[in-house]
C-alpha cells in the first residue's frame, strides 16, 4: 500500500520494488529462484540534525547515523553526501527551499532537531516529499532516556520507512540467537540477544551446555529455548525481566522445537517419548498438555498461524521430510509441499499469507517461501547450508543462518527480502545460528 499523497515518481519506484510480493500471476514452474533485481534506491537528503546545545552534538550524530544505517540497509534509500547540499539547515521549522534540494536530485528530505536535558533526549523530525513539495510528517517528536537513544533512532527510522513504503515497521526489534565460538568439533553455544542491527549484544546463558532454537514470546518479554543441560534436549522458558527460568518436569522424554501461541498463553513443541516423536500443546497457566499428532513418523518444528487456528509443521510421514498443515486443535492433516527435494523448519508469516521454509535439493540448501496452500513457491537463497528462517514483524524480511563448508566451516546470520532481493550478512564478532526475530518492542 502506497500513501496517495506521495509524488508519482516515488509511487512508481515502490510499485516496481514490491510487485513480486503482491502479484497474483500463476507461475508455470513451482521451483522459482528469485534473483536480485536492479532497483535504483530513492535519493534522500538528511542534513545534520539541529542541536539545542553543544552537549547534544554527540547524541545527534549517533542518532543520525543509526537512522542512515537503517534506511541504507533496506537497499531502498540512498543518502546524498553532506558536501552536495546547497541549503544549510539552521532550524527544523524553517521554510524548505525545495529548489535547492531538487538541484541535488533529492526525492526526500529528512530534517531533525535533538535536545538533551539531563538524562533525557528529545528528537523532533520532519519528512518532506521534495518532488511533490509537501510535508509527509509534521513535527513528530520522541522523548526518552539518553541511554535508549538507539531505540529512539529505530523508532524514527520505522516511521520514515513505513511512511514511504506503506509497509509495517521492523527496526525497533531484537534478535535472539545462538552465539557460537571455537573449532567446529568443539564449539560452545550460548543464548544471546541483540538489536536487529547487531548492536547491544547480551548473553543470557553460559557456555556449559549446548543451547538451540530460541523463540520470542508475542510480548518479547520471554524466550523459549532447548538446552542439553541434563544430557538430553529439554525445553526451558526464560523470563527476560526477572531472569527466572522455568522448566517443564512433567513432560516426558525429550522436548524440543518450541514456539509460543499467538496469544502467548501456550507453547507448541515436539516430544519424543518411547521412540515416537509427536507435536503437543502445553498450557502455560494450567501446566497441561494436549497431543496433536499420533503417528509413527517424526512430527516436529510446529508453527502457529497468526490467527492461532492452524499449525504448520514438518514430518516424514509420507516417506520424506515435507511440510504439513493441520487445525491447531488437532484433526485432518494435509501436505502443502510438493516440489522436488525435502522441506523443513516451516514458519508462518506474521501476515498469515506465506510460510517460510528450508529446502534441501541436489546437495544445496535454500530458504524459500510459499503460499499457505503450498502454491507459488519461491526459493530466495542457495548455499551449502541455509537454515532456520525467521520473519520480521512486518513480513517483509527473513533472517536465517548460513554455514560454510569444510573443517573450518561456521554459521553466520543473514537477511533477505521476501522478494529475494538484498541479501546481507549481519556483522558479529562470533559465529551465529538459530535466529528468532522479536515482535515490535513496546
Amino acid at each position: 500500500m502506497i500513501m496517495s499523497k506521495f509524488s508519482p515518481l516515488i509511487i512508481a519506484i515502490f510499485l516496481v520494488v514490491y510487485k513480486p510480493l503482491y502479484s497474483e500471476q500463476v507461475v508455470p514452474e513451482i521451483d522459482i529462484e528469485v534473483t536480485d533485481g536492479v532497483v535504483d534506491p530513492i535519493p534522500v537528503a538528511m542534513p545534520k540534525f539541529v542541536i539545542e546545545n553543544y552537549s547534544s552534538s554527540s547524541v545527534a550524530r549517533e542518532i543520525g547515523q543509526i537512522i542512515r544505517d537503517n534506511l541504507i540497509q533496506t537497499a531502498l534509500f540512498r543518502i546524498i553526501p553532506d558536501d552536495a547540499y546547497i541549503s544549510n539547515l539552521t532550524s527544523i521549522d524553517a521554510p524548505v527551499r525545495f529548489a535547492d534540494w531538487r538541484a541535488i536530485n533529492s526525492d526526500l528530505l529528512i530534517t531533525g532537531h535533538v535536545e538533551v536535558n539531563g538524562n533525557m533526549t528529545t528528537v523532533k523530525f520532519r519528512l518532506w516529499d521534495v518532488v511533490g513539495q509537501n510535508e509527509i510528517f509534521k513535527g513528530v517528536q520522541f522523548t526518552g532516556p539518553t541511554s535508549s537513544l538507539r531505540r529512539i533512532a529505530h523508532k524514527v527510522s520505522d516511521l520514515i520507512y513505513s511512511g514511504i513504503t506503506g509497509e509495517g515497521p521492523y527496526f525497533d526489534t531484537r534478535i535472539a540467537f545462538i552465539s557460537e565460538r571455537g573449532a567446529k568439533n568443539d564449539r560452545t553455544k550460548r543464548l544471546a540477544v541483540m538489536d536487529q542491527d547487531g548492536a547491544n549484544l547480551t548473553f543470557l546463558t553460559d557456555a556449559k551446555s549446548i543451547v538451540l532454537a530460541p523463540r520470542f514470546s508475542p510480548d518479547a518479554k520471554q524466550i523459549l529455548y532447548t538446552s542439553y543441560e541434563t544430557g538430553r534436549p529439554r525445553v526451558y522458558l526464560l523470563n527476560l525481566i526477572s531472569k527466572e527460568v522455568r522448566t517443564f518436569p512433567n513432560l516426558p522424554g525429550m522436548t524440543f522445537a518450541p514456539r509460543f501461541s499467538p496469544d502467548g498463553d501456550s507453547v507448541i513443541l515436539s516430544i519424543t517419548d518411547k521412540g515416537n516423536t509427536d507435536i503437543y500443546i502445553v498450557d502455560l497457566e494450567r501446566n497441561t498438555k494436549q497431543r496433536l499428532t499420533k503417528n509413527k513418523a517424526i512430527d516436529t518444528a510446529p508453527s502457529f498461524s497468526p490467527d492461532g487456528k492452524s499449525v504448520v509443521f514438518e514430518s516424514d510421514r509420507g516417506g520424506s521430510q515435507q511440510i504439513y498443515v493441520m487445525p491447531s486443535k488437532g484433526g485432518k492433516v494435509r501436505r502443502i509441499s510438493f516440489g522436488k527435494g525435502r522441506y523443513g523448519t516451516p514458519v508462518w508469516s506474521p501476515r498469515g499469507d506465506m510460510v517460510a521454509f528450508t529446502k534441501m535439493y541436489q546437495g544445496n540448501f535454500h530458504i524459500g517461501v510459499m503460499r499457505q496452500d503450498g502454491s507459488q513457491e519461491r526459493l530466495l537463497t542457495k548455499a551449502f547450508i541455509d537454515e532456520g528462517p525467521t520473519w520480521s514483524p512486518n513480513g517483509r524480511v527473513l533472517m536465517f543462518f548460513r554455514e560454510t563448508a569444510g573443517v573450518n566451516g561456521a554459521p553466520a546470520l543473514y537477511t533477505v527480502e521476501v522478494t529475494g532481493r538484498n541479501l546481507k550478512k549481519i556483522a558479529l564478532s562470533s559465529f551465529a545460528s538459530d535466529p528468532s526475530w522479536s515482535p515490535l518492542l513496546d
